[in-house]
């Protein structure tokens, strides 16, 4: 296999593909963080893409601050949509295959059944939006594509709502959690193996996947967990949407169907509070 770069390398999901590349002794896998790789520098870019020469392209750079991009949509555009424009071009001068990580936010969320692939995508925010705009980006000029929408991402690195939760329950006594919105934590150290197992199968059956872990839970209960493994005593009280005002609109059911990508790649995928457990006893560590 010849090499693989991955983009936005510092964030949370890049954190956790070093760290599983590392236990899988992969010595071809170059992590690039946004100040060495700006993929709205397209000079930097195409020397990246000279130096490297990849096979695979791992794209986890993305603007994720969903209520800051309703304020910043230009920005949200420029990364979202016009820096995976870029890294696109790049892929098919170097006919490099494209692993590009979307989000749960491409949907509405109005409908109380898991969503596919081929369901109909109706963003309701900023974020989603520009995200969706990346994805149809993508699908006009490349055809080695992976996109993998996920949603809930949480590990030991990074800012994210576990961590969250395990902080302001050692700092308060209570706290109000959305117990109206559902989905599906997603451990990023999952999705990672998971990214690589793509790339090590050498599978083309190319397009868009779903990837979360199992089952389905709501914010609440998730919160809930996460207080109950780690023997924290709070009092978490249950509330609406309506109750907890955010500036961007979030999808209230988004649980993603699985069904294609563990058939098309054999896929055993971990049950979501197993998985919190793992987590949390790394971060007790």
């Amino acid at each position: 296999m010849n090499n693989i770069i991955v983009f936005g390398a510092s964030g949370q999901l890049g954190q956790c593909l070093k760290n599983i590349a590392s236990k899988k002794v992969i010595t071809n896998i170059y992590f690039l963080s946004s100040s060495e790789a700006n993929i709205l520098d397209t000079e930097t870019l195409k020397k990246v893409f000279e130096a490297y020469n990849p096979e695979y392209v791992i794209n986890c750079a993305a603007y994720t601050a969903v209520d800051k991009a309703e304020d910043d949509q230009e920005m949200a555009l420029k990364i979202n949509k016009t820096g995976v424009e870029n890294l696109s071009h790049a892929c098919v001068e170097h006919s490099s295959t494209l692993i590009h990580i979307s989000t749960d936010f491409v949907f509405k969320g109005d409908k109380a059944k898991p969503l596919t692939e081929v369901d109909e995508t109706k963003p309701v925010s900023v974020y989603g939006k520009t995200k969706l705009d990346g994805e149809k980006v993508i699908e006009s000029l490349l055809k080695k594509i992976f996109i993998i929408r996920t949603g809930w991402l949480y590990s030991e690195y990074g800012n994210n709502f576990a961590k969250t939760m395990l902080r302001l329950g050692s700092e308060k006594d209570e706290l109000k959690i959305i117990a109206d919105q559902v989905g599906t934590p997603t451990y990023a150290i999952d999705l990672a193996s998971t990214i690589l197992q793509i790339i090590k199968s050498g599978n083309t059956a190319y397009g868009i996947y779903h990837y979360s872990n199992e089952g389905v839970t709501s914010w609440y209960d998730f919160a809930k967990a996460i207080f109950d493994i780690a023997d924290i005593e709070i009092k978490a009280i249950p509330v609406k949407t309506e109750e907890y005002l955010t500036k961007a609109t979030r999808p209230p059911y988004s649980v993603l169907d699985k069904s294609k990508i563990k058939k098309e790649f054999n896929l055993e995928i971990p049950y979501w509070r197993d998985s919190l457990i793992t987590c949390i006893n790394k971060l007790k560590q």
